[in-house]
């Protein structure tokens, strides 16, 4: 909080005059403490209580000059505010307290955040599901196409008793294996919608 003046040449110049008059009866106290601040060098400090003091002389006495023209090219004086040394052990509490809080924000960030779902390459367990699941559709796929092949194969070697011909027991047989596979798929197809939840 200022408490002076930083007073500039207008101030310095207007007090010496006032000083150097004979007609001007500055009392005692007042003369020496503004002597000694003209003696004093660059930055003049003029403290509010001495400042006070001039204006009461020269409200008193009368004289043309006011102390707001005095201090026209002045500022206020400003003292430097020291700050006090931190406790170090309030600064390691900060410290702790600081990083608890941090801590609890994390936890409360990432609670609902599954790791082994950012993993991109996947975990071992997600890795056996893949494979069980490449291994059901090529069982799927391998046991279709056995089932019409053995179809294909058994109604060719069972329409020799019916058929002379090779076309005909060979358009028997497509036939046969035709209806067994159009039965796996839907078969198949029924299966899969059940898997997937469908009705």
């Amino acid at each position: 909080m200022a408490s002076a003046f930083v007073v500039g040449d207008k101030f310095r110049n207007k007090v010496t005059e006032l000083l150097k008059n004979a007609d001007s009866s500055v009392p005692e106290t007042l003369r020496d403490e503004l002597e000694k601040l003209l003696e004093k060098s660059e930055p003049t400090i003029l403290s509010f209580s001495t400042a006070r003091q001039l204006k009461k002389y020269l409200q008193e006495e009368g004289h043309p000059v006011y102390l707001h023209e005095l201090l026209e090219d002045s500022s206020l004086h400003l003292p430097e505010v020291v700050k006090p040394p931190r406790n170090p052990e309030l600064v390691a509490r900060l410290e702790k307290i600081k990083a608890k809080l941090a801590n609890e924000e994390y936890n409360r960030i990432t609670r609902n955040v599954n790791t082994q779902e950012i993993n991109r390459n996947g975990t071992l367990a997600d890795f056996g599901q893949q494979v069980r699941s490449v291994k059901a559709v090529v069982v799927t796929v391998f046991n279709f196409l056995v089932t019409v092949a053995a179809t294909f194969a058994c109604s060719y070697m069972g329409s020799q008793y019916l058929f002379t011909e090779i076309a005909a027991r060979v358009i028997s047989a497509v036939i046969a294996a035709s209806v067994v596979g159009l039965a796996e798929l839907y078969v198949l197809v029924r299966t899969m919608e059940g898997d997937l939840g469908e009705p």
